[in-house]
């Protein structure tokens, strides 16, 4: 009876591109790490334009990236280094994962809508999060990191899992994680800014 729902393939398809871009805003690879292994497994679908997500040499890379990724955040200075570049990457792999859910569509709307939907998504995340390690550091003297780094890994592999299983919960808790992050990260900049204005006084 779903089936016969008007447009509720591509609203699935939405949730579960909302849901692994927000993931990537988290972490870059381990979103990318969770789907190649999902597909490489046929736990899910894959279409034939992705295909290279599947495939063993995706797997292997982005579990290596993975790894490196979450053990670097865990050093100081190297994560304020990875936050420089982390943003337009979570864009990028957020788009694609976006992308890899709409491939049935033309390819100008299909990428539009990833790049604003799923990149936009994953940036906002990351832009967000990387303003509270700011503030944390800036307020424990990096003490707190590890704290938000594992809060992240954890949304990361949280968001992955339910954006597959349950994609409705999954654009939910996106949309929450998006209001929370412009929040709340603006605050901690707007924190960090007024510190630095204080030193320099």
């Amino acid at each position: 009876m779903l089936d016969q729902v008007p447009y509720l393939s591509y609203a699935l398809s939405a949730f579960i591109g909302i849901g692994l871009a927000a993931a990537t805003g988290f972490r870059v690879f381990l979103p990318m790490f969770i789907v190649s292994l999902a597909s490489y497994f046929h736990w899910i679908p894959m279409n034939e334009q992705f295909e290279w997500l599947a495939g063993l040499p995706t797997l292997i890379t982005t579990g290596i990236a993975t790894v490196a990724e979450i053990l670097a955040y865990y050093i100081p200075f190297i994560d304020h280094l990875l936050d420089t570049v982390s943003i337009p990457m979570a864009t990028v792999a957020g788009s694609v994962l976006f992308a890899s859910q709409f491939a049935d569509m033309g390819t100008f709307p299909q990428w539009a809508l990833a790049l604003i939907a799923g990149g936009g998504t994953a940036a906002t995340i990351s832009s967000g999060f990387a303003g509270i390690r700011a503030a944390s550091t800036a307020t424990t003297g990096g003490l707190g990191n590890s704290v938000v780094g594992t809060t992240e890994t954890a949304g990361a592999g949280i968001m992955s899992i339910l954006a597959m299983a349950a994609p409705a919960i999954a654009a939910i808790i996106a949309i929450v994680l998006l209001i929370f992050v412009i929040v709340y990260g603006r605050k901690a900049w707007r924190k960090l800014r007024g510190k630095k204005a204080s030193q320099d006084l």
